[in-house]
């Protein structure tokens, strides 16, 4: 029995022994940088517990401006110092003289530090380039005066620009083949999603001083400066933002008070976006489930009369308008409209004051003879569709700079589409007629070059880290049918007349500095708030007039009828670019 007892004692100390060499071949060889369900670093733990470290760079990268200005990040100089200081005499006094910071607060900001503090904390104080390169020059271990990027503040663009996130396991997931450092950020939203491959850090720059188990120098008291070794990545993405534009645009919303809602600015001549903001602001504390993490410029809405352009191209090819008049003093359904009693109008003058019944009545006309015509148009003048640019970049043969964007639509069941009724409505813009601002800014775009139609681009180009290009993104049109250099020019002038009208819905535009074209809208969403329906109010139009150069569109979205309108928002957005231009 003794013997069979040791037998077993034995077997379970070699089974205990077996258990334990397994477990460490675990931790020491085979899990060492993924060890646990928690995908733990084992050895970068290590390195952790053995140094402190300063992270001076995050190692992602940056959005630029067209002109080249940071757009995500800022980098900005510095006052670094290391714990041990606190366990020195060190020559503050120096730094003092050289930074203008008080020998006071320098000696706080390693008070109890176990790890390197920047002077300033969450506010740090920013340095000049001299104070920068005299602090260096001083010499003194412990004391560093470097650059280290912060995420710009405010943050300009957010929802076009996206979000980042730091999830080890969407980073494994798109990753498969790659192996980068625990703490790497993903782009989860907008332009961070789909450029992520190339703005992915490799690595973090870092200032680090190696201690013992006491919090003692190990290696002698050098900081080094540790950063990736790769020169060219990550990549820099050049935006088309005007980031002056975009700040004014920004507080011009703010200014009036849109709360859900915003603007987007093209350059006609390139079809790039200078500016586009997004309201509700970002929430940060839950970039998943926000509405305000969603870009409402890329969002379909309810257009109301901004659709009627399209009606309004459909009947022009198709003609007959020449000496109609059209009983303006009525609704849709033929009782007397005492709101909007215009009385007798011709086509150019309903286009001008908005007239739903004589647009209600073409567009049962036009669906008539064609079920399908108020679709084509619309495909004509890019509203429906994508826009953003998209094409081959690489290894993709479907790249799209704009992958949230939604797709417009007019109809959506052949039932509805050849009902007259409902071609009534969808002729001012009303029943299951959706649109992106995004492709309406398109569409007054197309309509001032001339009927051209053309891809929208957020992004020119890729450039390496050290500037050089890596990739860009030429001009494209888009493809399909377009609407006519004659056809276009009408449609023109009916957008001016919006403007020069006296009773033209735009006619708050008249006396700008620069000539407006364009067309309003106001629609009803079916939602209440109390006994209140909320509405969708529009203006998008172009200018200057004679020579255009800016595409805008303004909305408000869930507001109240008497209230959120954006007629002066699109006024000073206007002044504003002509001020700019002035002082350019």
């Amino acid at each position: 029995m003794r013997k069979k007892r040791m037998l077993v004692c034995l077997a379970m100390m070699m089974l205990g022994i077996g258990i334990l060499v397994a477990r460490l071949a675990q931790i020491q060889l085979i899990e060492t940088k993924s060890f646990s369900r928690h995908n733990i670093d084992l050895l970068e733990e290590s390195t952790k517990r053995r140094m402190q470290e300063i992270v001076i760079d995050n190692g992602r990268g940056n959005f630029l401006d067209r002109s080249g200005k940071p757009m995500s990040y800022e980098t900005v100089p510095v006052l670094i110092l290391f714990p041990f200081l606190g366990k020195n005499e060190w020559p503050a006094d120096k730094v003092s003289k050289v930074t203008g910071i008080q020998e006071e607060k320098l000696h706080n900001a390693i008070k109890n530090a176990k790890m390197p503090a920047v002077v300033g904390g969450k506010k740090p104080i920013v340095l000049t380039e001299d104070q920068m390169d005299e602090v260096n020059r001083l010499n003194i271990p412990g004391v560093i005066a470097a650059k280290r990027k912060y995420l710009a503040s405010p943050r300009y663009a957010e929802q076009l620009l996206g979000l980042t996130s730091m999830n080890p396991k969407s980073l494994k997931e798109k990753y498969r083949k790659e192996d980068f450092p625990s703490g790497t950020l993903i782009g989860i939203s907008g332009l961070q999603r789909s450029f992520d491959e190339f703005l992915i850090g490799e690595g973090k720059t870092r200032l680090v001083y190696h201690v013992d188990g006491r919090g003692e120098p190990l290696f002698g008291i050098d900081v080094k400066y540790a950063e990736p070794a790769n020169p060219f990545y990550p990549a820099n993405v050049a935006t088309t933002i005007d980031l002056e534009l975009q700040k004014m645009a920004e507080k011009l919303v703010d200014d009036h008070e849109i709360k859900k809602g915003g603007v987007v600015l093209l350059d006609i001549k390139t079809n790039n976006i200078l500016a586009m903001v997004s309201r509700p602001k970002v929430n940060r504390n839950s970039p998943y489930a926000d509405e305000g993490n969603n870009n409402m410029m890329l969002k379909q809405h309810i257009p109301g009369s901004v659709f009627k352009t399209v009606v309004a191209a459909a009947a022009l090819d198709q003609g007959g308008l020449d000496g109609r008049v059209f009983n303006c003093s009525k609704k849709l359904n033929g009782n007397q409209d005492t709101k909007y009693d215009h009385g007798m109008l011709d086509f150019n003058k309903s286009f001008a004051r908005s007239c739903n019944r004589t647009f209600a009545e073409v567009a049962k006309e036009l669906q008539k003879k064609d079920p399908h015509v108020l679709e084509t148009y619309a495909e004509k003048l890019s509203l429906t569709g994508s826009v953003g640019w998209r094409g081959t970049l690489f290894h993709e043969n479907l790249f799209l700079q704009l992958p949230e964007e939604e797709r417009g639509r007019v109809f959506l069941s052949d039932e509805a589409r050849k009902d007259s009724n409902y071609s009534r409505l969808t002729g001012i813009g009303q029943h299951e007629v959706r649109v992106t601002p995004l492709a309406v800014a398109n569409m007054l775009s197309t309509i001032a070059r001339g009927g051209e139609k053309q891809m929208v681009r957020a992004v020119s180009a890729i450039k390496y880290k050290n500037g050089n290009k890596l990739a860009d993104f030429p001009a494209k049109k888009l493809s399909g049918e377009s609407i006519t250099p004659m056809t276009a020019d009408k449609l023109q002038y009916l957008l001016r007349q919006v403007v020069v009208d006296e009773k033209g819905t735009g006619k708050w535009f008249r006396d700008l500095p620069m000539s407006v074209a364009g067309k309003s809208g106001t629609a009803e969403t079916g939602i209440f708030k109390g006994d209140k329906q909320l509405h969708h109010k529009w203006f998008a139009g172009y200018f200057p007039y004679e020579e255009p150069r800016y595409a805008l569109v303004a909305v408000s979205l869930d507001t109240l009828e008497d209230e959120g309108g954006v007629n002066m928002l699109f006024s000073d957005i206007v002044k504003g670019i002509a001020l700019k231009n002035e002082k350019d």
